[in-house]
């Protein structure tokens, strides 16, 4: 076991180096399971630069990527006489999380049969939370990864999205100020630029290169009507 540990303490340092995500993995679902296979995720997580660190946490896993994070109810192991704890800890964790998954690991008929009839006997709503059934743990476990991934990618593309939809408002709304500034008599683009968001005379003087004249035109322009009256068109 401690071979294992100084290789997942290895694995964390060369994740963290990448600078990828964060997985962070409950210490009581982590003692449930095999050290082979502990060993085999923070293999995983690394080669994917994902940084592990274990934590009390009540989903068995939790991933921050893409500045959105994923909880994941892990079940390893289907007790086909013992579902009503597992849809019960499933109902707790829904209301906890907003994004969560439980993955299912169904090796056999027998517990695929069980996990559908239980599921709708403990009156649950098909979606909420999402529900992904594999074969075995390593498939799991992969498409634990697949799904935070994903999740995040699109929450980064969001934010990306609305990022250049306000930076083009932006600078729809400096344009037109700009040409709102040039249009006051005497005044070039230079001096509109330099005077946009000066509110007063004395602001204008202090934070800009304009004369004291041109600093009177610029606060004229928004209390004197014969300037606003007198705009030009460009």
């Amino acid at each position: 076991m401690a071979n294992s540990a100084d290789q997942m303490d290895g694995n964390h340092m060369k994740a963290k180096n990448h600078g990828g995500g964060v997985c962070l993995m409950s210490n009581v679902w982590r003692d449930e399971q095999h050290p082979s296979f502990i060993n085999f995720i923070s293999n995983f997580l690394c080669s994917n630069s994902f940084r592990l660190n274990f934590v009390p946490i009540a989903p068995d896993l939790i991933f921050n990527c893409g500045g959105l994070s994923v909880a994941f109810a892990f079940l390893t192991s289907w007790d086909c006489s013992n579902t009503s704890s597992i849809f019960s800890r499933v109902q707790k964790l829904k209301k906890q999380f907003a994004n969560l998954y439980v993955v299912v690991v169904l090796p056999t008929k027998e517990q695929n049969d069980s996990f559908v009839q239980s599921y709708f006997r403990n009156g649950m709503e098909i979606g909420k939370p999402p529900f992904v059934a594999v074969q075995d743990i390593e498939m799991g476990f992969e498409k634990i990864v697949k799904i935070a991934h994903s999740r995040g990618a699109c929450k980064q593309q969001d934010i990306i999205s609305k990022l250049r939809t306000e930076r083009k408002r932006s600078v729809q709304v400096m344009d037109a100020f700009r040409r709102v500034m040039s249009s006051v008599p005497g005044l070039d683009d230079h001096d509109a630029n330099s005077a946009i968001a000066k509110a007063s005379k004395e602001y204008i003087l202090e934070n800009t290169d304009l004369s004291v004249e041109k600093a009177e035109r610029i606060r004229s322009f928004f209390r004197d009507p014969k300037f606003y009256l007198s705009l030009k068109i460009n």
